[in-house]
């Protein structure tokens, strides 16, 4: 069966439920315990680029190429909110409260990125379309992008490398950071929202702090890092990625390196992989309890590895 590539992968606060979004149409919510698949969410018309979950699980939110970012009830499925834009939505996410979302628009058809904010209290803001701050991002567009910690700002990654951080009232840039010399694939925190992990095109992941965006460590590869996650109760970060996508079918899985990779965050050194995808892996989340990560790729699976050995990994045909 051909499955659309997987484009994002993210757990719950619980982490009973793991929800992934893909090349296609669908969102899917999968308990994380057995892979048993919990529902979907039908709505969108194109890709889906991005999915968060608010702190409670009483929320889903994604992100799409249809050009809307879209909120809905995460018990019934039901669509609550859909918020149109001028090009597609490349990352989203809920603040600590769950009462702010931000969303990133995409630099195409003659449109500029632009970072929105909506406050859900205000229902009027969703009625009239009308976020209360949209902040343009001419120079590069935002490629991912993460709540820092109180909900005071967005510390967002861009096509050029550079990392900056928007306040969520003002929209100003309170802060920046030029570690990478290529696209930043993907942002993510770790588990007290102190620090951040990047993954970029220049075969890196580095480590900085969220607050005064001071680079921390760097992590190290041969090939693209499309996606990077801090493990919530180890020093370890795990990397995944691989080749561009144009370039796999030329070469064999072993060579192309498509296994997940284990760094210890303070030595900055390698210490495991694990082999599994057939494409590139396109992004990793650890399970909030520390006990298991999962990884989406470019053939179309999750898959769910655990590192006690009494349990199975698994893998699903998202």
């Amino acid at each position: 069966m051909l499955t659309r590539s997987i484009t994002q992968i993210k757990y719950n606060r619980e982490g009973d439920l793991l929800f992934s979004v893909a090349k296609d149409t669908v969102t899917n919510a999968w308990y994380s315990v057995n892979g048993e698949r919990l529902g979907t969410y039908n709505g969108h018309t194109g890709a889906v680029w991005c999915v968060d979950c608010d702190w409670d699980t009483k929320n889903v939110l994604t992100g799409s190429a249809d050009n809307s970012c879209r909120l809905w009830d995460c018990e019934t499925g039901k669509q609550l909110a859909l918020l149109q834009t001028s090009s597609a939505v490349r990352t989203c996410g809920f603040d600590f409260s769950g009462n702010i979302i931000m969303f990133s628009t995409d630099k195409q058809m003659g449109y500029q990125c632009y970072l929105n904010f909506f406050d859900l209290r205000d229902p009027q803001q969703i009625e009239d379309n009308q976020p209360y701050l949209s902040v343009p991002c001419s120079e590069s567009k935002i490629t991912s992008a993460v709540w820092g910690p109180l909900g005071e700002f967005v510390i967002a990654g861009h096509e050029n490398g550079e990392i900056n951080q928007f306040s969520a009232k003002s929209g100003e840039i309170l802060k920046k950071a030029k570690e990478h010399t290529k696209q930043i694939n993907d942002m993510q925190s770790s588990v007290d929202l102190t620090m951040v992990i990047s993954a970029s095109k220049d075969n890196t992941a580095k480590l900085f702090d969220s607050t005064s965006l001071e680079h921390i460590k760097t992590f190290k590869t041969e090939r693209p890092v499309n996606s990077a996650a801090i493990s919530p109760i180890m020093d370890h970060v795990v990397m995944g990625g691989g080749q561009e996508a144009m370039e796999v079918t030329t070469t064999s899985t072993r060579i192309g390196k498509f296994e997940a990779r284990f760094f210890h965050a303070a030595y900055e050194e390698e210490f495991g992989r694990v082999k599994g995808h057939f494409g590139p892996i396109n992004c990793v989340a650890f399970h909030p309890d520390g006990k298991s990560y999962s990884s989406g790729g470019e053939d179309g699976y999750v898959r769910i590895h655990y590192f006690d050995p009494q349990y199975f990994d698994f893998e699903l045909e998202a």
